[in-house]
């Protein structure tokens, strides 16, 4: 893949480290794209902003679970599913704070967040991402 020879090349010593980053941001715009939708989903449904943001932040954070499972790390140690999805959810709960915390602000005090909440859910994940990254690459998806 010429992502991987790339990566390796310009960061010979922490390139698998640099290509876990990598895969787990690639993951993370996927994630992104199923908050969104999700939120706007339920916002249709009449969840409202902040009921809405908590389903389509637990419909992301599973399908995030299972994609860095499967490619971001998948060279680290197994442990049965549903234990480590449910040990992805809590060890995120830091970057869930940062990203809900982060979404929170903006919709309630940015007029623009509220009337597109998509820009909420952006200024989130950026904020959550790098807490959940070291998170889930130290505690649930440990080296073997």
């Amino acid at each position: 893949m010429p992502v991987t020879r790339t990566i390796h090349r310009l960061f010979p010593r922490q390139g698998p480290l640099v290509l876990q980053m990598w895969r787990f941001g690639v993951v993370g715009g996927l994630g992104f794209l199923v908050d969104t939708a999700v939120l706007y989903a339920a916002l249709g449904l009449g969840a409202g902003l902040y009921g809405g943001r908590v389903l389509s932040y637990i419909a992301a954070a599973s399908f995030t679970w299972a994609l860095n499972r499967a490619w971001t790390f998948s060279d680290r140690a197994r442990v049965p599913v549903a234990r480590q999805w449910a040990l992805f959810l809590v060890v995120n709960l830091g970057g869930f704070a940062l990203n809900y915390g982060t979404y929170a602000a903006m919709v309630a005090f940015w007029p623009l967040a509220a009337a597109w909440p998509v820009l909420g859910v952006a200024g989130g994940a950026i904020a959550g991402m790098g807490c959940n990254f070291w998170a889930s690459r130290a505690l649930v998806f440990r080296q073997a």
